[in-house]
């Protein structure tokens, strides 16, 4: 199994924050964002063959100066060839490149900007069981919350029924999370996609189409998550993880 980070993104709502400083190196509680999602991957047993951490090459200074400061010993950057945010492939072409170099292994995709106490071994444990496409799930604080996110109902089995990116009106606070698990193969169904001229800066739009195409399964991660998208939740993370422990 590969990893892939994803971490291209200029962030332009957390400026003036990330204006010359990628958001996945911003701290909280004194440390990277990158590092904690990286030691979500490092402990997992059968271990990481390599993540992949894809960025963009305006930041990729940046992350090779964070990667030299550290012992991870297999972790390669993949830049895309934008220099700014209008030229940029977006997280899902990202994506579909770094799978199609290695797409006879599972995959386990994360955001670059989240933050989450869960472990990950028991989501992939859900990955092994059910062979398919999975993504976590995590229980929105608010409605206003969910808007900004995906909505997702899902059967007794986990499988999911319905996938709704940005709804305009919540049915439920459960959503979803940019935290996937693909088995191999994924980038025949990632050419699709993009091959219809379907968002391709939106990782939630790609489940939200393949759900109707196969079946995908959510995972509850057991806490909340912090997707780094605003100042506010900057904040609150970074109160979070500051707090006495």
């Amino acid at each position: 199994m590969i990893a892939v980070i994803l971490a291209g993104g200029y962030a332009k709502r957390l400026w003036p924050l990330t204006l010359d400083r990628p958001k996945a190196l911003l701290r909280i509680a004194g440390k990277p964002i990158i590092d904690y999602v990286v030691e979500k991957l490092v402990p997992l047993n059968p271990p990481i063959n390599r993540i992949v951490l894809s960025t963009n090459l305006k930041f990729q200074p940046q992350f090779q100066e964070w990667l030299r400061a550290r012992k991870y010993r297999n972790i390669e950057l993949v830049p895309d060839s934008s220099l700014r945010e209008e030229e940029k492939l977006g997280a899902v072409k990202a994506l579909a490149n770094i799978v199609a170099r290695r797409d006879k292994e599972d995959v386990v995709i994360l955001a670059g900007d989240n933050l989450f106490t869960d472990n990950l071994d028991s989501f992939l444990s859900f990955f092994n069981d059910k062979q398919a496409p999975i993504t976590a799930l995590y229980h929105a604080r608010s409605r206003e919350e969910a808007r900004r996110g995906a909505t997702v109902t899902v059967d007794e089995s986990g499988r999911i029924l319905e996938f709704i990116e940005k709804p305009t009106h919540p049915k439920t606070t459960l959503i979803g999370a940019c935290i996937y698990a693909f088995p191999a193969g994924i980038g025949k169904k990632l050419r699709e996609y993009l091959e219809l001229g379907l968002s391709s800066d939106e990782p939630g739009r790609f489940i939200e189409w393949l759900h109707k195409q196969e079946p995908v399964y959510g995972y509850v991660l057991k806490d909340y998550l912090w997707d780094i998208g605003t100042p506010e939740l900057y904040k609150a993370a970074d109160k979070f993880f500051t707090r006495p422990s």
